[in-house]
């Protein structure tokens, strides 16, 4: 019924939206004559700052439309190689490049849409031939489709793997993906199967007992009852994924923002006053971040339930005990592929030695194929996004690629 609330809280909001966007132009245009009274420029951004505060915002282009491979400029296509019903398998094609190679991306279904990788892509278009998982929002799935379990989340990673071939095929997992993905790879290596050439493993909660962080206590601190009653809902009437039971993405845009309300309220202040001083550099920095970061997707409850029950509460991984689909899970059985693991020295997400504790696991892995990197003063966000990701934590991820290739 929350969520059904919620949304029809949004329709009353469109006629104050709409004067909003009305507003903004009035005091806003240069040629409107209202725009030349005392207070102008105070009104329009606090007419703009309306309009952004109570806005939906849906999932963002990726938006990469050209990438530069040697000297050359080469147009990227998005291409859907791959259509499953919670997940598209998406190529960035790019015409007439030269042979690089292959990396598939595994991003977070955890809450933004897969565009969040953006600066992930668009680094390794220079010198890879790019796949990533685009997740689908749940709410936009009918319900006749079925659930969506963690099982199924990792036998999305074995059919993936297996459809561009591992062989010559080199994997990066962001965050959440980096258990999944662990846990597919190693069912694979374990049944005889190929795996990808390299692991790359990015800020994963792999073993969240190791340093944990807000979010991991949280987890703890609650049995999982809690959680589904208290943040599992419906889809609401007129969407096409009506009555599926998800996280919504509204309840996980609310715990991202309760994180760091200081930091958000003073960015939406700093915004404001670039609005009024006209630095329109600064404000267009911000609504390309919020852009990307208030644009939510939900869960399937099924995947977020158990993701956490079985990953944050129990730690099923790192204790040997991970079963999917009536197999165990054995990282040891891992030997050929190469692992490197990334972590943020500042992360507030997947805490110190998370993501470094797949090292441990994989047993059958020659140290000489190993490498872990802790990325100085880096948050969360900066391991897959920003300047010291292109400048320090990429330049790492190519050079391990090449070196395993």
């Amino acid at each position: 019924m929350l969520y059904q609330l919620y949304d029809w809280q949004r329709a009353a909001m469109e006629p104050w939206r709409y004067l909003a966007q009305v507003g903004t132009q009035v005091y806003g245009n240069p040629q409107s004559p209202w725009a030349q009274l005392p207070g102008s420029r105070n009104a329009a951004a606090a007419f703009d700052l309306m309009n952004r505060l109570t806005q939906d915002y849906a999932r963002p282009p990726f938006g990469i439309e050209t990438v530069t491979v040697g000297k050359r400029e080469l147009k990227v296509r998005e291409e859907r190689d791959l259509e499953k019903p919670f997940c598209t398998l998406l190529h960035f094609a790019k015409a007439g490049a030269p042979r690089q190679p292959r990396v598939l991306i595994f991003a977070p279904l955890s809450g933004h849409f897969a565009t969040l990788l953006r600066d992930t892509v668009s680094a390794m278009l220079a010198d890879h031939d790019v796949w990533i998982t685009d997740w689908k929002d749940a709410k936009e799935i009918p319900v006749s489709v079925g659930p969506f379990h963690f099982d199924d989340y990792v036998a999305y990673v074995r059919e993936f793997i297996t459809f561009l071939g591992a062989a010559d095929l080199n994997v990066v997992s962001v965050c959440q993906p980096t258990v999944p993905v662990l846990a597919a790879v190693s069912l694979m290596a374990a049944n005889g199967e190929k795996t990808p050439r390299t692991l790359t493993m990015m800020g994963g909660p792999i073993d969240s007992r190791k340093s944990p962080t807000q979010v991991n206590n949280l987890a703890t601190t609650r049995p999982i009852s809690w959680f589904e009653s208290k943040v599992i809902q419906r889809v609401p009437v007129r969407f096409p994924g009506f009555m599926r039971r998800v996280y919504p993405g509204f309840l996980q845009f609310a715990g991202f923002v309760a994180m760091n309300p200081d930091r958000h309220r003073d960015s939406y202040l700093q915004y404001y006053q670039h609005l009024v001083e006209g630095d329109r550099s600064n404000a267009d920095a911000h609504r390309r971040f919020y852009d990307e970061y208030n644009a939510v997707m939900d869960l399937p409850a099924e995947y977020y339930l158990e993701t956490v029950e079985r990953v944050f509460q129990k730690h099923l991984l790192p204790q040997g005990k991970l079963v999917v689909a009536g197999e165990k899970v054995r990282p040891e059985a891992i030997k050929t592929s190469a692992l490197l693991t990334i972590e943020g020295e500042l992360d507030d997400i997947s805490g110190s030695g998370q993501t470094q504790a797949a090292h441990a696991l994989c047993k059958g892995i020659p140290a000489s194929r190993k490498q872990h990197y802790e990325a100085p003063k880096v948050g969360h966000y900066g391991i897959f996004s920003g300047r010291k990701y292109r400048e320090t934590i990429y330049p790492r991820i190519r050079d391990f690629i090449a070196k395993h290739s």
